[in-house]
């Protein structure tokens, strides 16, 4: 028994060692464990910041997530860019330039069609986005105020900022490394990541963006709407019974297709969002599409674009009748045939909402011979980057002031051969940057409130250029027609020396933005008129068979025949202006701010000789320029 209970004690002993020993085993893991995640994710973790620093990381975080903000909203509403590609001009063929004035904001065409008629995509990837978010925000967060807390004698430094942003469906994380020292009296507190998060869904409407684009290049449904527009509204195809012929405006057929074309683009739906198929709904416009978000596509007849139309007379449509010419008597009645072939190209801008967001890109809509164009079944792709502009190895210095040596910020880029590559913007008024090698290439620097200035410049070794930019005053113009205030219909305009020109569409437009330069300055003013142009009539003359054996063998003589122009009314003629020349001094225009313009009426014609007298005297009728 005595053996027994020596046995259980030493028993007992044993098993508190061992449970003894468990505890710090695990208490050696535990503190291992601590220490290697100590190590491991010491730099996510910052001490606990003094109250009284508290406010100063609350401004600085409030920065980053207003920048963020703001670097989304500027990413939405220019098609997925904070950095426009360069902006490329269109042409009298091609009406599209690269991007679309839309109320001032300049939105890059996804699609589009280039002056030279080369057909090109600028299409971002969301890689690209996120890229162009970190810099603005590593750009903007530099910007963030603290003039309150230096008032009170914080001491705040902020190191040279590195953002990573990830775009997804519903948000978009910041993360941003920058060494933050804040410091007040004894108070120290350095923070060196930091993370954000904003509800944002631009990731998810990107997508839909894409899906409508690659739908739109595999079907081309905007250019069939187009065409059913064009067909619905304009002369295409048609025979009319009449004797006499069919004459169309073409200015006017071309406005009625603006507004149609304004009318059924914003008509056009697309499934999905809060659209839902009622029995009221017009089908046609329904497209066989559905993305999760409201979508709608605007046009508007004031955006840039083109309109041809063949064949036609100067701007006449004219269509001459049968049944009227020798022979064909026989048909006992006269009709007039038509068929007229259509080139059309105009904007879409398609916009893409969500919940408090609108993600919106353009595309340009081309008709061709009554037909949409080829599609061309692309995808998405990311815009690459001209050859030239990556072999940028030259460094030059680009100095850009205005005319009296203040020096400027703005953006600067370099253009070779058609090609126009991006350097950078001045910091105060100053930027050092490489450029592609070239001869006879052009600096360019384009600053707000300024006219845009070129300079011929040759790279070729290390160098420095000044580029000087002339100033925008806005004006406001008041019109005169012999002495007395004039609120009518007119056109004023500014004709520079270089070939461009500043058009002021009067009484709608009342202000113009000029700079300092030589101008030839027109008014033209109208006024309602009643000329009447009589019927008239053209001899057409065709080659026809001979009758007989000298048909057979390819004889042929000359038939004329008489075409019938009826009478018309001019209901809008010249009835006033002229034109002068006036250097426009830099000083003037900063001191003013009106011009005054009088011209002199001139008859009001009433025959079609009258009206052209008008447009002769009007040649030597000059103008009086007065600044107030």
């Amino acid at each position: 028994m005595i053996l027994k209970g020596v046995n259980e004690f030493f028993s007992s002993k044993t098993k508190a060692k061992k449970g003894q020993l468990t505890i710090f085993v695990i208490a050696a893991i535990f503190v291992v464990a601590a220490a290697f995640l100590f190590f491991t994710f010491s730099g996510n973790f910052q001490a606990s910041i003094p109250a009284n620093l508290e406010p100063v990381y609350t401004t600085f975080i409030s920065c980053l997530e207003e920048d963020t903000l703001s670097g989304i909203d500027i990413l939405e509403s220019q098609g997925g860019y904070i950095d426009v590609p360069d902006f490329e001009p269109g042409s009298a063929y091609m009406p599209f330039s690269s991007q679309l004035d839309f109320f001032g904001n300049p939105i890059p065409y996804w699609y589009y069609v280039s002056g030279n008629n080369i057909q090109k995509e600028q299409i971002p990837t969301k890689s690209q986005m996120e890229e162009q978010l970190q810099s603005y925000l590593e750009e903007k967060i530099r910007n963030c105020r603290f003039d309150n807390y230096y008032d009170d004698d914080f001491y705040i430094f902020l190191e040279n900022p590195k953002a990573n942003v990830n775009i997804l469906d519903e948000r978009v994380d910041v993360s941003l490394d920058a060494d933050l020292t804040i410091n007040k009296g004894d108070e120290n507190f350095l923070a060196k990541n930091h993370k954000i998060s904003i509800n944002s869904q631009v990731g998810a409407l990107f997508e839909s963006a894409n899906k409508i684009y690659d739908y739109e290049q595999s079907s081309l449904f905007l250019e069939n709407y187009g065409v059913d527009v064009l067909r619905l509204y304009a002369p295409v195809d048609g025979v009319e019974l009449t004797c006499s012929p069919k004459i169309w405006n073409g200015n006017d057929v071309y406005n009625e297709l603006k507004n149609s074309i304004e009318a059924n683009t914003q008509a056009i739906k697309i499934k999905g969002g809060d659209f839902s198929l009622t029995n009221s709904d017009d089908k046609y416009f329904i497209s066989d599409i559905s993305v999760p978000h409201n979508v709608r596509f605007l046009n508007s007849k004031n955006w840039s674009g083109s309109f041809e139309v063949n064949p036609a007379e100067e701007s006449l449509l004219l269509a001459t009748p049968v049944g009227t010419q020798p022979g064909l008597g026989i048909l006992g009645f006269c009709y007039v045939p038509y068929h007229f072939v259509y080139s059309l190209k105009y904007p879409v801008l398609v916009q893409i909402s969500g919940k408090s967001e609108t993600f919106q890109f353009p595309l340009a809509i081309v008709i061709e011979g009554n037909k949409p164009r080829v599609a061309d079944n692309s995808t998405a792709v990311a815009v690459n980057v001209p050859e030239l502009c990556a072999q940028k190895n030259t460094q030059i210095e680009v100095n850009v002031l205005d005319i009296k040596f203040n020096k400027i910020d703005a953006d600067v880029s370099y253009e070779c051969s058609g090609t126009v590559c991006p350097i950078g913007r001045t910091s105060d008024g100053n930027v050092k940057e490489l450029f592609p090698q070239c001869v006879n290439g052009y600096v360019i620097a384009k600053a707000q409130g300024y006219e845009t200035a070129k300079s011929l410049y040759s790279v070729v070794q290390q160098g420095s250029t000044d580029i000087f930019l002339d100033k925008l005053h806005t004006q406001n113009v008041q019109l005169k027609l012999d002495g007395k205030d004039y609120n009518g219909q007119a056109t004023i305009s500014f004709l520079l020396d270089d070939g461009s020109s500043k058009v002021v569409v009067y009484p709608e437009q009342k202000t113009v933005d000029l700079s300092d330069g030589q101008y030839e300055i027109q008014v033209h003013i109208f006024k309602n008129s009643t000329i009447n142009i009589a019927a008239t009539k053209t001899e057409k003359c065709i080659e026809i068979p001979e009758s007989g054996i000298g048909g057979f063998f390819g004889a042929s003589k000359e038939k004329c025949f008489n075409i019938e122009f009826p009478a018309q009314i001019v209901s809008n003629a010249l009835a006033g202006g002229g034109k002068q020349n006036h250097y426009l001094l830099d000083s003037d225009l900063e001191n003013s701010k009106t011009i005054e313009i009088s011209a002199i009426s001139l008859p009001t014609p009433t025959t079609i000789a009258k009206l052209q007298d008008n447009y002769l005297l009007f040649e030597d009728r000059g103008l009086n320029v007065i600044f107030k």
